[in-house]
């Protein structure tokens, strides 16, 4: 039994009666959750502020798009191996290593004097990012038992991380509107400080008696391989889908992903055993977090797009407008427990991919006039509720079922189907709707949109699906 599994227990002995936290729990809980929830404002914080650093530091407009793609590339690419990592060398250990290395960046992004400097610490945050939300997410699951208590905390954990990306398009505008782009980063030093130091009073250390060698080979062929995918994703996005680079480094990436599974299936000890791969809980479960994420993320970017271009909305106007889909999310965070405990997981999955389905196919209306604010307000708010049951459920489903010992693993699997999730949204949705702009007159750019929201559409009614029809095994319930 390991120094987690006496958390466990204390979890479920030690309070007041089964499935209630105790206060050590509490606080354990309030320190995760406070750390993931600085991770997901830092995926959106400084889209707003983009032009207005560009302007400050330099930036060239084709290098501008840097800002963003260097973190993203980093957060995804590197997030199974420091997952495994986790499982090895300690969650902990690297939950505040990579926290102090976030605070470090943050200050010196902050700080930065030109693009070379803001981009080592963009490239150091997604590292950073990549290191503590694997870890974090396994220390949250393994704190607490399968049942109520994990089903509430990963329902918070959801809700705080899909509205920690709307507060960060909300937040970035706000800091940069009233006080510098820097705040963006500089918010991350007290936080992350502060965590620091309550942590290691209340997270205990887990790491195995015997240490198998890391699996070399399948990290590097995974980790070439994921930032080869995002990479392509992105430069197919910003050039189109034609375009030859994009094609090649995307055919790269499904060679080396391709090479990755033939060698784990002959590796000693494998960064990913094939035999969690083929669990269908752990295989389908992280296809429909892949589409839950890709939905959602991507429909802020055509939102944020449909206000400035569209009705005219400043920055600012925009981020807060946004406001509503965040209390969508923390409402729908809040009822998953409730819904999986009366219905199940793969119940509550399907019934918010539909009701995501719903909510999306509804802004097709949106029309040329601020009066489309009646539609679009009430349509996000019941869209991020049905978008975080939908998470809450992917989450419960991918992490169920194994032991504590690959609980690293499955929730590096998880983050990293997250993290592909929000880094492809974007660029996907963006060619989508570029393409589909046959003019760049309102008209036009609303038309794109429209395109563009309706393959969003099709992809959340693709997640139901793949519940409906690949989630059937009991093992999961």
């Amino acid at each position: 039994m390991s120094v987690v599994d006496g958390v466990v227990e204390g979890a479920v002995s030690a309070g007041p009666g089964p499935g209630r936290l105790t206060s050590r729990t509490r606080l354990t809980l309030v320190v995760l959750l406070v750390a993931q929830f600085m991770l997901a404002v830092d995926f959106s914080i400084l889209n707003v502020a983009l032009p207005v650093i560009g302007r400050g530091l330099g930036f060239s407009l084709a290098d501008l798009q840097w800002i963003a793609t260097a973190f993203a590339l980093c957060a995804a690419g590197f997030t199974l191996l420091f997952g495994r990592v986790a499982d090895l060398f300690g969650r902990r250990r690297l939950f505040l290593g990579g926290l102090a290395v976030l605070g470090l960046a943050s200050l010196a992004g902050g700080l930065a004097t030109g693009p070379e400097m803001l981009i080592v610490a963009r490239v150091l945050q997604g590292l950073a990012t990549a290191a503590v939300t694997p870890a974090g997410l396994s220390l949250l699951t393994t704190s607490f038992p399968e049942g109520p208590l994990r089903q509430k905390a990963l329902g918070l954990n959801g809700a705080l991380m899909s509205a920690g990306f709307t507060t960060g398009a909300v937040l970035g505008g706000i800091l940069t509107d009233l006080l510098s782009w820097r705040w963006s980063f500089f918010l991350n030093v007290p936080v992350a400080a502060a965590v620091l130091l309550i942590a290691p009073m209340v997270l205990a250390e887990s790491r195995p008696s015997d240490r198998p060698r890391l699996d070399v080979p399948g990290a590097l062929t995974v980790t070439l391989g994921l930032l080869a995918v995002v990479l392509g994703f992105t430069r197919a996005g910003e050039h189109g889908w034609g375009e030859p680079v994009a094609l090649l480094v995307l055919a790269a990436g499904a060679l080396l992903l391709i090479a990755f599974y033939l060698i784990e299936r002959k590796a000693p000890a494998p960064l990913v055993p094939v035999g969690v791969l083929h669990r269908r809980t752990v295989a389908w479960g992280n296809i429909a977090g892949v589409l839950a994420f890709v939905t959602e993320t991507s429909l802020v970017f055509l939102l944020t797009l449909y206000l400035q271009r569209v009705l005219g909305f400043s920055p600012l106007a925009a981020g807060l407008s946004f406001g509503v889909l965040g209390l969508g999310t923390v409402l729908g965070g809040t009822l998953a427990p409730r819904v999986v405990a009366r219905t199940g997981t793969r119940a509550t999955l399907i019934t918010g991919a539909l009701v995501q389905t719903v909510a999306t196919a509804a802004l097709l209306a949106l029309g040329t006039t601020a009066g489309s604010l009646a539609l679009l307000l009430p349509a996000t708010f019941v869209g991020g509720i049905g978008n975080m049951l939908l998470i809450v459920a992917f989450m419960i489903t991918a992490t169920s079922g194994l032991p504590d010992h690959e609980q690293g693993l499955a929730t590096g699997l998880a983050t990293m189907s997250q993290q592909i999730g929000i880094t492809m949204g974007t660029p996907v949705m963006s060619a989508i709707a570029t393409g589909a702009m046959a003019t760049t007159t309102v008209t036009g750019v609303l038309h794109g949109i429209r395109v563009a929201v309706a393959a969003d559409t099709a992809l959340v009614l693709v997640t139901a699906l793949v519940g409906a029809l690949f989630l059937r095994a009991p093992a999961q319930e």
